[in-house]
């Protein structure tokens, strides 16, 4: 009993510690302590650093000498490449498809329940078998148009008389750059316009086809009634899905220089009336 009161004493004894210069040992500090008091210091200090310690190697120090927070980096990075790698291949499906049902609008086989309906795998396999068959029909399909004299095209457009009748939506306001020409190929109408401008669909109808090739671009197509087909190219960007259904005057791309045959910004805007592509300029004004 009387050890622990002399512990106790001695641990609340008060001293005086007296800080002097060495030469004339004048008084400079004087610090008033306890052996309590310099214990508590000593633990806070202790605690304080162990604290500090611990936040140092489980943040910044385990960044830069455990492996396993490389292996989590790696790991995360090779999920996400796979995520892109599967968005990739679900993307080049769809502008397969889209190239497909432009093939088969070209050669007037259109069904239109397959663009109403997601790819799948059954036919993704059935066009890739049929591929080839396909490329020979088209070649077949271009060289008995681009062969047809113009008295045949003006034959087509003049038996267009229910067109004539139709209102139609200028696509976009701008300049006419270059005309409706079958002698030179060129099968629509390039229209200049302001950066960003909106392009509209003509009038009411579903779109076929929306994607990417690389001769045009960013393409659109409308199916319209009267087995007319409006083409939108070279655009910015697409606004529209394959299987929408858009009205006369909505938005549905914008303005742009897309594809490898363009020359600078401009919509390449192209009519086909029963399988025939006419001059839109005799059905809209520009």
């Amino acid at each position: 009993m009387k050890q622990k009161t002399n512990i106790s004493g001695w641990l609340q004894s008060k001293y005086l510690l007296i800080i002097r210069h060495e030469e004339n040992f004048a008084e400079k500090a004087t610090i008033k302590f306890s052996y309590v008091k310099l214990f508590l210091v000593v633990g806070g200090v202790f605690v304080l650093f162990s604290a500090l310690s611990f936040l140092l190697v489980t943040t910044v120090l385990s960044k830069w000498y455990d492996p396993r927070i490389d292996y989590v980096k790696m790991n995360s990075t090779m999920l996400e490449m796979e995520e892109t790698i599967d968005s990739l291949m679900v993307q080049m499906e769809i502008k397969e498809r889209s190239l497909d049902n432009f093939r088969n609008v070209l050669t007037g086989n259109v069904d239109f329940a397959v663009f109403e309906n997601p790819v799948d795998e059954e036919t993704v396999e059935k066009q890739a078998d049929d591929k080839e068959a396909l490329s020979e029909i088209e070649a077949e399909f271009r060289k008995s148009f681009e062969e047809a004299d113009n008295e045949q095209i003006s034959f087509v457009n003049n038996a267009n008389s229910d067109l004539q009748q139709v209102f139609f939506f200028t696509p976009i306001d701008g300049v006419i750059s270059k005309k409706f020409s079958i002698n030179e190929e060129h099968y629509g109408l390039d229209i200049v316009a302001k950066k960003n401008e909106p392009i509209k669909a003509i009038s009411d109808g579903t779109v076929i086809i929306s994607s990417w090739t690389q001769d045009s671009g960013h393409t659109l197509a409308i199916q319209h009634k009267n087995q007319l087909i409006s083409f939108y190219k070279h655009n910015s960007a697409r606004l529209k899905n394959v299987g929408d259904v858009v009205k006369a005057g909505d938005i549905i791309a914008i303005i742009g220089n897309s594809g490898e045959l363009t020359d600078g910004p401009h919509l390449h805007f192209e009519l086909w009336y029963n399988g025939n592509a006419v001059n839109p300029e005799d059905f809209m004004a520009f």
